[in-house]
């Protein structure tokens, strides 16, 4: 299957999964699919910086890495629609909702740190397009926390692919709660 059909195939599933409940980017009115084909832009431009990479494989990552987070998508369901590395992917990508909040994310970095580097990718690549300018109802705190997150995200994931990395570590200089509001 060729990398076009392998992305409408898979954008089709998670625009239909995320429209069901109705999601939208936080603070705004778009619809969350914006957000996941973001994600698949980071993806794509640096997977020709990239090498190795299998853009295939981390294109369908970026489409569904919210898909077991926010959606009645099943681990199952997406093994079977999409193979078991995309949805092993998929899942470490997931934060564990039955894990106390202040844990969930050093849950998800081990886990994504247990997969391919292009799963490394894709959490790079989702906050990147998550630094933009916040929700209007975040407080500087929040924000700030925010930001000190994106740091951790980018000292874990060290390694796993430098053009993301650099654009992330820009997005986080960039991303001052002052300037921002």
């Amino acid at each position: 299957m060729s990398l076009q059909d392998i992305y409408q195939n898979t954008i089709k599933f998670a625009a239909q999964k995320h429209t069901e409940i109705n999601q939208t980017i936080p603070g705004t009115s778009l619809p969350y699919v914006v957000h996941l084909s973001n994600v698949t832009m980071e993806i794509l431009v640096a997977s020709g910086q990239s090498e190795p990479f299998n853009t295939e494989f981390a294109v369908q990552l970026a489409l569904l890495h919210d898909v077991l987070e926010d959606t009645d998508a099943t681990f199952e369901e997406l093994s079977e629609r999409f193979g078991k590395d995309v949805a092993e992917g998929v899942l470490a990508l997931t934060k564990d909702a039955d894990l106390p909040k202040d844990q969930r994310m050093a849950d998800s970095l081990e886990k994504i740190m247990q997969q391919p580097k292009e799963v490394w990718a894709v959490k790079l690549a989702d906050r990147i397009t998550n630094l933009q300018k916040p929700p209007h109802f975040w407080t500087a705190e929040k924000i700030e926390m925010y930001r000190h997150e994106a740091m951790v995200i980018l000292e874990k994931l060290r390694g796993g692919n430098t053009f993301l990395e650099n654009r992330l570590q820009s997005k986080i200089v960039n991303y001052n709660a002052d300037e921002l509001k």
